[in-house]
């Protein structure tokens, strides 16, 4: 068994998985939920399991990019856990899972085809988001980057390809992007579920994370506000 987690967006979710798919996930909407939900569902999924952390697997994080707080704190329990039961730590780049979260169903709802492309895109900060593009068959045609969308950014793509816009950054572009044929998803949730056929092809290639020196794949620094005092006047 592999545990999934998910925490590159508001959404915090952790999934328990085999080879023959889901056994069982907790999932809160809340936002800023992470540091209170994770580690208990986490324990709540184990237990329900009746598994040791030591008899999984491996450990399966959501390595960015996306929330800094919510991706360090995925990122550390993660750690701890594979550090602690001494089982190996496997990143899944968060725009990956969610390309494989869509496409199972993406012919029926979207009317896709293998022309199609998609396009995950995470909530950055204001009009930026984070998007990559792939086709129908999951080949990356666009490497992920953070940009803001103007009504130019998808020019060079034929207004005969559908496109696809998915997750929480999709809002954003919708009103936005001149592309004639693009559909939203705008009720797509990121989940760990999504990486439940990923975490195993990792697995057997063996490509693992070096526990000690893992860092989430943040692609911007983080960027603070200075807090304002307080006048009295």
């Amino acid at each position: 068994m592999i545990l999934c987690l998910e925490t590159a967006t508001t959404v915090c979710s952790v999934a328990l998985c085999d080879r023959t798919g889901i056994i069982s996930v907790r999932e809160s909407y809340e936002d800023k939920s992470h540091a209170s939900k994770l580690t208990l569902f986490i324990d709540e999924l184990l237990k329900e399991a009746n598994v040791l952390p030591a008899e999984l697997q491996a450990v399966a994080v959501s390595k960015g990019p996306g929330s800094y707080t919510g991706l360090r704190i995925g990122v550390s329990v993660a750690k701890g856990l594979c550090y602690g039961a001494s089982v190996p730590l496997i990143g899944i780049e968060t725009a990956r899972s969610m390309f494989n979260g869509i496409i199972s169903s993406a012919d029926e709802k979207f009317d896709t085809d293998n022309t199609s492309l998609f396009c995950p895109m995470i909530d950055a900060r204001r009009m930026e988001v984070y998007y990559s593009i792939f086709s129908a068959d999951g080949t990356i045609i666009k490497d992920i980057s953070a940009e803001i969308i103007n009504e130019k950014s998808f020019a060079e793509i034929p207004e005969s390809v559908r496109i696809v816009f998915f997750g929480d950054g999709a809002e954003k572009c919708q009103n936005v992007t001149g592309h004639k044929n693009s559909v939203f998803d705008l009720d797509f949730v990121v989940s760990a579920t999504s990486m439940y056929k990923i975490v195993f092809e990792e697995f057997e290639a063996g490509h693992f994370e070096n526990v000690a020196y893992f860092e989430p794949f943040y692609l911007k620094d983080f960027i603070t506000t200075a807090q304002r005092k307080n006048i009295v006047l």
